[in-house]
């Protein structure tokens, strides 16, 4: 008997990438995060390039990790790609012992926590152009509705008139 095939957990324009036992608190990972989620890659890489969180270069390498997938894995377009998701979870924390007076002591712990980003390919928004008639010939245009109303008030008199 062999394992039955687990589903695909993102959807087929989705690309995933994880990162697990970072050495930050998610509360610290979830700032670094919020500055990319919704964004398109480019402005995403561009974000943390500049970010001065200590977590961003290990984000970046992250996000660079999913845009690899996509590309290599399911064959999306880099350039329509957009951080659809970026979540951080709680991993396993180190209990350590710190010394304090009188001989107790008092517990640290390192919090751990694990990195997920989501992208997703996105269609590129085509921009209409808007179909305008020139100004001169919108109060040519006006003016004919009112001739014409003009024209059938004459008729209708003159049907009540005979």
């Amino acid at each position: 008997m062999s394992k039955s095939v687990t589903p695909r957990k993102a959807a087929a324009n989705e690309a995933v990438a994880s990162l697990r036992d970072i050495k930050s608190s998610t509360q610290k990972a979830h700032l670094v995060l919020e500055l990319i989620r919704g964004k398109p890659v480019e402005r995403a890489l561009n974000d943390l390039t500049f970010c001065r969180k200590k977590l961003a270069p290990i984000t970046k390498k992250l996000l660079l990790s999913a845009i690899a997938n996509a590309e290599n894995n399911h064959g999306l377009n880099v350039d329509n790609l957009v951080v659809a998701q970026a979540f951080a979870d709680k991993g396993a924390y180190l209990k350590r012992w710190m010394q304090r007076a009188k001989g107790r002591a008092a517990p640290v712990l390192k919090h751990r926590c694990h990195l997920t980003i989501v992208l997703a390919e996105k269609a590129p928004e085509v921009k209409a152009p808007k179909a305008s008639a020139p100004k001169a010939a919108k109060p040519a245009e006006a003016k004919a509705p009112k001739a014409a109303k003009a024209e059938a008030a004459e008729t209708t008199t003159e049907t009540t008139e005979a």
